[in-house]
């Protein structure tokens, strides 16, 4: 009952913060019988509430020890499904046996349940898939050899990509991998489990890392996630939309450079000096870099900025309206976050967890002292409370179509203006396309 009630909380919460959490092949969880689920970690407690969602079962995780150093923590912990690992790498909890969370495992499992494990261990903001630990494979192995290879388990893997993690309203993917098959190193194991262990360990990270976007060099991440910043573009035709073709791109970048970074460090200097040039442009001219893909005419643009201020002056009101009732509990956990959390991992799951505290306690005050004053109906402060949370989420896509507009109306002067300057601009970043995307 408690599961089922955080999971529709949270749930709520993860949809709020995120624009949009794709699934990618959820045919590939369907399994009557008991799963192991696999899966990157780049972003602490948001990777298992994620997983938490896509599953509609419950499930049941493997965590650090740590979390459980008192009984209070313990009781509501192993209530939620969480199984405690005491790890080589961090001293041991009181409570915590190891021997007893395997056995924990190996009867869920023969229960027909769901196991999560994390291989990474820890977790990082990190698109590069870090060495996996042994003990996933492991618990499935010896759960498979407690019953002959006939306990009818699927492993699976899963790649979380998070386009900006931190970032509100930003983007999640979930790309469901197919079962790994593991029976075949049933009989290695028997005689030599460590050895198995590992075998099985080096399939599972091939098949998460097939899932991923994918970067062997962590030394380059920033300057590709930049360089994606830089050349998508709203305004290029592509078969792929929204999310898909994010993560196209982002999948190509990495590619491209981890490619380039092996066959071709002088191209790779190249990269890095015009990309630092664009980005020194960018800064200065403040143009929008999609809008370096448009193809500039006066009398179209000045048409669209009519419309949109048309727009703006009609839903200015609403604006008002819901910047009132939004802006305490927004800024609050902007600026909280920061200060609770040195780690930029821990931002969203976070922000997530104050929103959901902050906001309802936000509009039950304002309803409470709209009651007060204005002594509202039964079915008015029903339709006042449920427009709190409508107009707050307009209140931010106005806010950031009017900067958007804001932005446009700068690039229409630039291009009467500084032209010069923008075409400039424009052929430095198609060189860096070319840099990244031509052999």
């Amino acid at each position: 009952m408690l599961y089922r009630f955080l999971k529709i909380l949270i749930g709520f919460g993860i949809r709020l913060y995120y624009k949009k959490i794709q699934v990618n092949h959820i045919e590939n969880l369907h399994h009557d019988g008991p799963r192991i689920l696999i899966a990157n970690h780049p972003n602490t407690l948001m990777d298992a509430w994620i997983l938490g969602q896509i599953c509609k079962e419950p499930i049941h995780f493997m965590t650090k020890g740590t979390f459980f150093s008192t009984k209070l923590k313990s009781v509501f912990l192993r209530s939620l499904g969480l199984i405690p690992i005491n790890r080589a790498t961090e001293s041991i909890t009181k409570g915590v046996d190891n021997k007893s969370s395997f056995e924990s495992c190996f009867q869920l499992l023969e229960e027909g349940k769901t196991l999560v494990i994390f291989p990474e261990g820890n977790s990082f903001p990190e698109r590069v898939l870090r060495q996996l630990k042994t003990g996933s494979a492991r618990i499935a192995l010896e759960a498979e050899l407690r019953h002959q290879g006939e306990l009818n388990l699927k492993i699976i893997p899963i790649g979380l990509i998070y386009l900006q993690p931190e970032k509100f309203r930003s983007s999640v993917v979930a790309n469901i991998g197919p079962p790994i098959d593991h029976l075949h190193y049933l009989g290695d194991f028997e005689l030599d489990n460590g050895r198995a262990s590992k075998k099985l360990t080096k399939d599972f990270k091939y098949s998460i890392e097939n899932l991923l976007i994918g970067s062997h060099a962590v030394e380059f991440e920033g300057l590709a996630d930049n360089v994606v910043k830089i050349l998508s573009s709203r305004y290029i035709e592509s078969e792929l939309k929204g999310v898909e073709k994010d993560v196209y791109l982002f999948k190509e970048v990495y590619d491209r450079i981890n490619t380039i970074l092996v066959a071709s460090p002088t191209r790779m200097k190249r990269i890095e000096y015009v990309y630092d040039k664009i980005n020194l442009q960018l800064k200065q001219l403040e143009v929008q870099p999609d809008f370096l893909d448009r193809d500039y005419r006066p009398m179209m643009f000045y048409r669209q900025m009519i419309q949109s201020t048309i727009l703006i002056f009609l839903g200015l009101p609403l604006f008002i309206y819901g910047f009132i009732h939004s802006i305490l509990p927004f800024k609050l956990t902007d600026i909280l976050v920061p200060k609770i959390v040195k780690d930029i991992e821990y931002y969203a799951p976070v922000a997530v967890l104050l929103s959901l505290v902050f906001y309802p306690l936000n509009y039950v005050g304002f309803l409470y002292l709209t009651d007060y004053f204005l002594q509202l109906s039964f079915w008015e402060e029903v339709i006042y409370f449920i427009s709190l949370p409508l107009v707050g989420m307009f209140a931010y896509y106005y806010y950031y179509y009017v900067k958007h507009v804001a932005l446009k109306a700068h690039f229409i002067y630039m291009m009467n203006n500084e032209e010069d300057k923008v075409k400039s601009l424009q052929n430095d970043r198609e060189m860096l396309r070319k840099l990244i995307f031509e052999d």
